[in-house]
């Protein structure tokens, strides 16, 4: 990356981490532990001349038996749980290799001269994410988060990779338990935080919508008190939300009643949305590129951030007309045998809805390929169910269901169908396997069909994903 990391020494990141440093030598221009770091990463494969690895402990693989490839390669230094032998660089002995990531970007985040952007909620993180960071590009030299990196691994990576030229950081901060916030707040501090919704997801360790305001909030615990808040004023949870360090939240809606709102919505099917935006005395028509109308929300609240930050109408106008999609995120793909909705990275049951309604926008016939969705607790039978009622309701006319879960999706499509009489019938399928679904597929679907697929990461649709591009 060519720049240092300001103030990273070897000495600093010992005291951090509160670990021991062993073998720091003297150089010609810096005292032992006093030379700055180039970059620090858990991947060795990324390791730079000068960079740090921390090595830790995962399911299949152990980083600790990388350090003599990193210390080949110029590595200025290791964070290990056991000291290593005969490679000659110096390391940082810790009890806890994931815990010292942590305590390190936390540091790092110190050391910055930044903007950070703080963005939570149970759907649409992502999404806002990519708006907000095409909005602020306009005038900004900013960093984001790259794929799926917002949890307590892949945050302190996304700061650690910020570096001297970047001036705002926009950071998606994903949780699934109480306390996990309150550690990525920590680490992250932000000085503007976003929230998007409060949906159904992580049912299972945060118990009720109460639970997950709760610990979403922690967001709050670090941020910066001088700083502000954006929050979804339609959602009814969210609008409880005080005053958070000195100021009031700015509601972001549909609702006139929020500060920046939205109205004339028109839907360009998979191709966007146009809206008028009304705020700080202000009222623009914006263009989203990004498919589905829960996508206006989304924009909305870039807008705030933007107007925050000082942007023009025009650079706010433009950066939203830019904004491109995450693969496996409602990634709308015209293939040469059907027009295929990517949406393949994860699910619970607020953004498989959300993707049902985009599928039923699109003209022609519309096929649902949906999985199990996981982490849903005691009423994950009942989700699934309710998710199969939907897609009937919707008049979507073909639905496979694929998993264990995702019987009981099958169950209940099948029985709204047998309830809605004489009408158009939606036609049903239901494979156990991803790979049964996969055999089954060429006999249902047609040429020039909108394909949807969507359910949880361990589901592998990617793989279905992959299939359908390759199909004729």
């Amino acid at each position: 990356m060519g720049i240092n990391m300001k103030n990273m020494t070897l000495e600093n990141i010992a005291k951090a981490c509160k670990g021991t440093l062993y073998g720091a030598v003297q150089t010609e221009e810096k005292a032992p532990g006093q030379e700055e770091a180039s970059c620090v990463v858990i991947d060795s494969r990324k390791i730079e001349p000068g960079g740090i690895f921390i090595a830790t402990r995962g399911e299949r693989v152990d980083g600790h038996t990388f350090i003599p490839a990193v210390a080949e390669k110029g590595a200025l230094g290791v964070v290990c749980e056991e000291a290593p032998e005969h490679v000659g660089i110096p390391y940082i002995l810790v009890e806890d290799s994931f815990k010292a990531l942590k305590d390190i970007a936390g540091y790092y985040r110190q050391q910055l001269d930044i903007w950070v952007v703080g963005i939570t909620g149970s759907v649409g993180k992502t999404s806002t994410k990519e708006l907000i960071a095409s909005v602020l590009s306009m005038k900004y030299h900013v960093l984001k988060t790259q794929g799926n990196f917002n949890n307590e691994v892949g945050l302190p990576l996304t700061v650690l990779s910020i570096r001297e030229e970047h001036q705002i950081a926009v950071l998606e901060m994903g949780i699934s338990g109480f306390g996990e916030m309150h550690r990525l707040s920590k680490i992250a501090r932000p000085d503007i935080c976003v929230m998007t919704n409060i949906g159904q997801c992580h049912l299972e360790n945060l118990g009720s919508r109460e639970g997950i305001l709760q610990a979403k909030s922690e967001i709050f615990d670090y941020m910066n008190p001088d700083g502000y808040v954006f929050v979804n004023g339609d959602d009814d949870m969210l609008r409880r939300i005080g005053k958070t360090g000195k100021r009031k939240p700015v509601h972001f809606g549909m609702s006139p009643v929020n500060e920046i709102y939205g109205s004339d919505v028109l839907s360009k099917g998979l191709f966007g949305t146009n809206v008028v935006v009304h705020g700080n005395l202000e009222v623009f028509p914006i263009e989203i590129p990004l498919p589905g109308i829960h996508m206006v929300t989304d924009a909305l609240a870039a807008v705030g951030v933007g107007m925050q930050m000082g942007l023009s109408v025009q650079e706010i106008r433009r950066g939203i007309a830019e904004a491109k999609t995450v693969s496996g995120r409602s990634n709308v793909l015209s293939l040469p045998f059907c027009t295929l909705i990517d949406d393949c990275y994860n699910a619970n049951p607020a953004s498989m809805r959300a993707a049902v309604d985009l599928l039923a926008m699109a003209l022609g016939r519309r096929v649902a390929v949906l999985g199990d969705m996981f982490e849903l607790g005691v009423n994950e039978k009942e989700l699934h169910a309710e998710t199969g009622a939907y897609v009937v309701e919707k008049g979507i006319e073909v639905l496979v269901c694929t998993g264990t879960l995702s019987r009981n999706m099958y169950e209940a499509a099948v029985e709204k169908n047998k309830a809605a009489g004489s009408g158009r019938k939606t036609e049903i399928y239901y494979f156990d396997t991803r790979e049964a679904m996969l055999e089954g597929l060429p006999g249902i679907l047609k040429k020039g069909d909108t394909v949807l697929v969507k359910a949880s990461h361990g589901m592998q649709f990617e793989k279905a994903v992959e299939f359908l591009k390759n199909y004729s």
